[in-house]
């Protein structure tokens, strides 16, 4: 991480090692590269506890933090991930979702730690820049009915069925 001009810092409570663990196991190119404990006691916790963990998501350096849960994620900041095909949206959704995890509009939801997520596939992007402003709007219309996207529906769309 360290030969990365920028990376990402996401501030967890308590479980960074734990969100990092759940993110290097479902997405591809993903993996732990370090964690780094407290050498010894501090106003937050003990020697021995998880501080920071290093780790590339998709490709991309990003730092977990343990800190206060006072500074928990917002829909201010979410992750956008890219899907190909229904099969692919379903199983990140599901383990996102996943204990505690729930559920918002527009390909939006959360996981259990917070951090909020977009599952987008591709033909919902395909759809939505669409040449054809009426299967633009279709797919537009589509969408907003959703919470998952459903690639089957979003392809009737574009087509005008």
């Amino acid at each position: 991480m360290a030969d990365s001009k920028i990376a990402t810092c996401l501030w967890f409570e308590r479980d960074a090692h734990e969100a990092a663990q759940l993110y290097c196991g479902l997405f591809p190119d993903s993996r732990i590269e370090r964690v780094d404990t407290a050498p010894g006691d501090y106003p937050g916790g003990k020697a021995g506890d998880v501080l920071t963990v290093g780790f590339t998501l998709l490709g991309q350096p990003f730092m977990g933090l343990n800190g206060k849960a006072e500074n928990g994620f917002t829909d201010a900041i979410s992750f956008q991930v890219f899907t190909d095909s229904q099969e692919e949206t379903d199983r990140y959704w599901a383990a996102l979702t996943a204990d505690g995890g729930g559920e918002m509009a527009c390909s939006w939801c959360f996981d259990r730690f917070g951090m909020r997520w977009q599952i987008v596939p591709r033909v919902l992007m395909d759809g939505l820049g669409h040449p054809d402003p009426a299967a633009k709007a279709r797919v537009f219309a589509a969408m907003q009915a959703m919470v998952k996207i459903d690639h089957a529906a979003i392809e009737a769309a574009i087509r005008g069925d």
